[in-house]
């Protein structure tokens, strides 16, 4: 396989509804698509990045310039046997995941397609569909958190995840379990606390939470150790988890008892198969999260939550989700009970629409 192109367009696609986390709040979502022209096909990726460097490091420019002047020339032109060999390319890049991820991603959809495969089958998928969990940010008022919850378990989803802040959690955990009884429900704390914040989260142990994600700093797997020991509920690590080897320090320091995979944060399907398999065989199970990506994201998410140690619902929900029109068709759909079909055509196996991509678009950059 070898790459004549990159395209990076940057897209800023308004968010149905404002989504609130302890970050800020988001209204809409400024991210980059990758396209690389192969031989016989076009592959895409994303670029999962937040328009500033709340979640890590990177924003638009940054992964754009990475792209541009560091990880392209790594690529372009080349000889490439299989997208497995990508990671090791970019090994001299320090950190800068998403823009890896994005790219990488993009090379695996188009080997995918010039082997006539889908991309859950190159990756080792096994699952024709996966359970589907929807992430619920911060809401106005409590009534405003009930009306959401209750709308989306009638719609089937199986999972409910809910972001909490200081001042919004334990009532928040509270009301839930009161008006909705024993649902399979877990919070989302995004690094917003500190072990002086133990008490709160022994308390939530009374609730029966499938788990507490990310509760302290972003960058610890020490003090996690040390909350982890206090309480029942399983932690999730996800800021916290950029390689196998964070994962293996974590699982090995009973930081954490579940991981969410995000493709973007740890730098690659590669990466992600690497961090599954590893789990796997710890038996610790994972999960696919969400960045509130796009349908091109969407459809890796779909892909890789398609591997045998993604057990729990991820947050790839729906397009109807977050976008009035998605940039793919056709858009990703939830079934009834709770279900996202796995594609199982070439590639992603959705089809771009460049009307939609021109829609959303703000500019658009030729890299050869």
């Amino acid at each position: 396989m070898r790459l004549h192109k990159i395209i990076l367009h940057q897209l800023q696609m308004p968010l149905k509804k404002p989504f609130e986390t302890s970050f800020g709040v988001q209204n809409d979502r400024v991210f980059l698509l990758v396209e690389v022209h192969g031989k016989e096909a076009v592959g895409y990726g994303e670029v999962t990045v937040m328009a500033a460097p709340f979640y890590n490091e990177e924003t638009p420019q940054t992964a754009r310039h990475i792209i541009k002047d560091f990880l392209a020339p790594l690529v372009l032109n080349k000889e490439i046997g299989h997208p497995r060999e990508v990671t090791n390319l970019f090994k001299p890049i320090r950190r800068n995941n998403m823009a890896k991820s994005g790219l990488e991603g993009a090379i695996w959809d188009l080997w995918a397609k010039e082997e006539g495969l889908s991309l859950s089958k190159a990756l080792g998928g096994v699952k024709e569909k996966i359970a589907v969990g929807v992430s619920v940010g911060i809401q106005p008022s409590m009534s405003d958190l009930v009306e959401v919850v209750g709308r989306y378990l009638t719609e089937g989803y199986r999972k409910i995840k809910v972001k909490i802040k200081p001042g919004r959690d334990l009532e928040t955990v509270s009301i839930l379990r009161a008006e909705f009884g024993d649902i399979p429900l877990m919070v989302d704390a995004n690094s917003a606390y500190s072990l002086a914040d133990s008490d709160i989260f022994k308390e939530m142990d009374q609730y029966g939470l499938m788990m507490i994600e990310q509760p302290l700093s972003h960058d610890d797997v020490i003090d996690h150790r040390k909350l982890q020991a206090v309480i029942k509920t399983p932690i999730c690590l996800d800021e916290s988890i950029h390689t196998l080897d964070d994962a293996r320090q974590a699982i090995e320091l009973d930081s954490c008892r579940i991981v969410n995979i995000k493709v973007g944060r740890v730098g690659g399907l590669q990466e992600v198969i690497r961090i599954h398999n590893y789990c796997q065989e710890h038996k610790i199970p994972v999960w696919c999260g969400g960045m509130l990506e796009s349908g091109v994201g969407r459809a890796h998410n779909l892909a890789l939550s398609s591997l045998p140690n993604f057990t729990l619902p991820g947050d790839t929900s729906a397009s109807s989700r977050y976008w009035d029109t998605d940039i793919i068709e056709p858009e990703v759909m939830m079934s009834s009970d709770g279900y996202i079909q796995v594609p199982s055509g070439p590639g992603i196996g959705f089809r771009v629409v460049d009307s939609q991509v021109k829609r959303y678009l703000i500019n658009s950059e030729s890299i050869i």
